[in-house]
């Protein structure tokens, strides 16, 4: 009788605990030593060559000319390399881009990347506005939304820190905004720790635009 009546109780306790869920990295790459000289030490001339045909969607020296597309010239070595690596690994998607990178090696990834870092980065001629939800993002941040300043992890001036963090300076408006309103739905994920999903669910469409004005009007 003891047993028949722990049954139930027994399964409606299983349903109480946690199960554990093993997810998927957001990257396979890891920032070893070994991993960013490797970058460092991409080819140049072979990145030059195989640039060539990037050139309809960003531009023949780096510079996009239509506004969907990003420029790359002048983008951290380290984090063109890690996109290219995360397309090829399904880790972030885009129709066009996952097929392309899935044709690169990790080689032609890094003197792809090498390449685009090395040429100057787009310096926009456009009427400079005053943005100022923007502005107080980037230099304070919001802290009842739990929201860094944006400056802390992309520079005072766009030019990205560290290996994973993008450079903003000169990026394309649309790019911009799509590029943030699909970390905030959570269709890009290839963010370690989560880091840009978390902060862009806290931005309202207007944020993401003025934000997105703001870096395309600003200067390294």
């Amino acid at each position: 009788m003891g047993v028949l009546t722990m049954k139930p109780i027994l399964s409606i306790f299983l349903l109480f605990i946690p199960t554990v869920v093993i997810a998927e990295p957001a990257t396979n790459i890891a920032w070893t030593p070994d991993a960013l000289n490797f970058v460092k030490q991409g080819n140049l001339n072979k990145g030059k060559k195989l640039a060539e045909t990037c050139s309809g969607c960003h531009g023949e020296k780096g510079i996009s000319q239509m506004d969907a597309f990003p420029s790359l010239a002048g983008q951290l070595a380290t984090y063109t390399y890690k996109q290219l690596r995360d397309y090829a690994d399904n880790k972030r998607t885009h129709m066009l881009m996952n097929s392309v990178a899935a044709g690169l090696s990790e080689q032609d990834s890094a003197d792809l990347a090498i390449w685009f870092e090395s040429l100057p980065e787009a310096k926009n001629k456009v009427k400079i506005e005053v943005l100022e939800k923007a502005e107080v993002l980037v230099a304070k941040g919001n802290g009842k939304k739990i929201i860094p300043p944006c400056f802390t992890c992309h520079g005072s001036k766009g030019q990205g820190e560290r290996q994973d963090i993008p450079a903003l300076a000169g990026q394309q408006v649309e790019y911009f905004i799509n590029t943030l309103t699909e970390y905030k739905t959570g269709v890009r994920h290839n963010d370690v720790y989560s880091r840009m999903r978390l902060i862009s669910e806290q931005l309202s469409e207007e944020d993401i635009k003025q934000l997105a004005q703001y870096y395309y009007q600003l200067k390294k």
